[in-house]
């Protein structure tokens, strides 16, 4: 009798049951053994090692979320009449709050508090608490109560006799004279002077930032212009674009015009100043006496 006549007989000497585990222990040796020759392992330690890079780099995008969260950007005071749409929001204003305070604006009208600035814009409580500390107003807004008080403590029994000034002349003791205007305002309507030479008119107020409609007004009331001996003179056809473009209203951009339209159409005349691209008509007027052709 053969081994395999041998393994055949002790087989069936064993009852069913046992046969049935029997077969059920060689199928699952040889499953296992299918897996072990088939089944890259290797591939999965790769993907467990993926996933712990995955994850660190996860680590390092939630502690840059969390710096990104805690991040306040820094402002610098300004004055809310001025505030651009992009400004407007960056300080968290909606579009119709934006809106409300251009359309303000647009009617020649300022905020001079914190509390006009909601009236118009009608922004909520606690967006004002957030950006009203860094409001800036210009200065006669800010000493009103002083000006007020200086102005109620005037004997009236008495009538002073008023005396009109050339804004030309006038010192800034001068200028602090007139209702409205502080050390600040004053020394800003010396440095326009300073970059004229001269004023050659009193509309050139409205230049000077900070100063109200009541304020010129006022300004209009006290000075004239008289006096312009010094006031710098541009030879506009031998003039350079860096040299242009240095007179307080000519941009860089308009100086390159010029100098394009002077090449094309050799010297410039007066009267050639408004078929320039860009340049300013509507002071037109003004600016042709700062000008030498």
């Amino acid at each position: 009798m053969n081994t395999q006549d041998s393994f055949l007989q002790t087989l069936l000497s064993y009852s069913k049951s046992q046969r049935i585990g029997i077969i059920m222990l060689f199928l699952l040796i040889f499953i296992c053994q299918l897996i072990y020759f088939f089944f890259n392992f290797k591939s999965v330690e790769n993907n467990v090692s993926e996933k712990e890079k995955w994850l660190s780099y996860q680590k390092e995008i939630d502690s840059l979320k969390l710096l990104k969260s805690n991040y306040k950007p820094t402002i610098y005071p300004f004055n809310p009449n001025f505030i651009t749409d992009f400004k407007g929001y960056k300080l968290g204003m909606s579009v119709a709050e934006i809106d409300r305070l251009l359309a303000f604006r647009k009617q020649n009208k300022f905020v001079n508090s914190a509390k006009e600035f909601q009236q118009v814009t009608q922004v909520s409580d606690s967006l004002l608490n957030a950006i009203s500390p860094y409001f800036k107003f210009p200065d006669w807004v800010k000493n009103k109560k002083n000006f007020s008080n200086s102005f109620e403590k005037k004997d009236f029994s008495k009538t002073e006799k008023k005396i009109i000034l050339d804004i030309n002349l006038a010192t800034q003791e001068d200028l602090m004279k007139v209702y409205g205007i502080g050390e600040g305002l004053s020394k800003r309507i010396l440095e326009q002077k300073e970059k004229f030479g001269a004023f050659v008119s009193m509309e050139q107020m409205t230049d000077v930032w900070g100063l109200s409609p009541e304020v010129i007004d006022n300004l209009n009331k006290s000075f004239f212009v008289k006096n312009t001996t010094s006031l710098k003179k541009i030879k506009i056809n031998s003039a350079t674009i860096k040299e242009l473009s240095q007179f307080p209203y000519f941009r860089y951009a308009l100086a390159k015009e010029i100098v394009t339209y002077r090449s094309m159409n050799n010297d410039i005349k007066i009267e050639d100043l408004a078929k320039i691209k860009g340049f300013p008509v509507e002071k037109i007027k003004i600016i042709a006496l700062y000008l030498e052709f």
